[in-house]
């Protein structure tokens, strides 16, 4: 029988599904035409995969971190505005804001100063 489908590993070439996994001995069937296959339909057995693994950080890097930082360098932890730091007097702040209370309140606004790094908040 002629197939109107390209045939592809795991498809079924007569009505295109999906054939269920091969079972490891005998044919296989499609849950759609139930038409029976050979193993075969599923092409070459063997498949070899490779898992990547994100590197785990430890200890000395974030004290390495730490030690190159300054605060003059470091970059602003989000969007600066115009307000006065109350322990350095910095007229530029960072904020951050967040939903934190019921959704019929007002976000919590965090600020940092953009020299000091003092942080406070804000419940709008």
């Amino acid at each position: 029988m002629s197939s109107i489908f390209k045939s592809h590993e795991g498809f079924c070439p007569d009505c295109g599904s999906v054939l269920p996994l091969l079972q490891g001995i005998g044919g296989v069937t499609c849950y759609t035409c139930k038409h029976v296959f050979s193993p075969e339909v599923f092409g070459k057995m063997e498949s070899t995969y490779t898992i990547q693994f994100n590197t785990r950080p430890t200890a000395d890097s974030y004290s390495k971190k730490k030690k190159k930082k300054s605060f003059s360098s470091e970059e602003p932890e989000g969007p600066v505005v115009e307000r006065r730091c109350p322990a350095c007097k910095n007229e530029t702040m960072s904020y951050a804001t967040l939903q934190l209370r019921s959704a019929d309140e007002g976000q919590t606004v965090f600020y940092t100063c953009t020299k000091c790094k003092y942080k406070e908040t804000e419940n709008s």
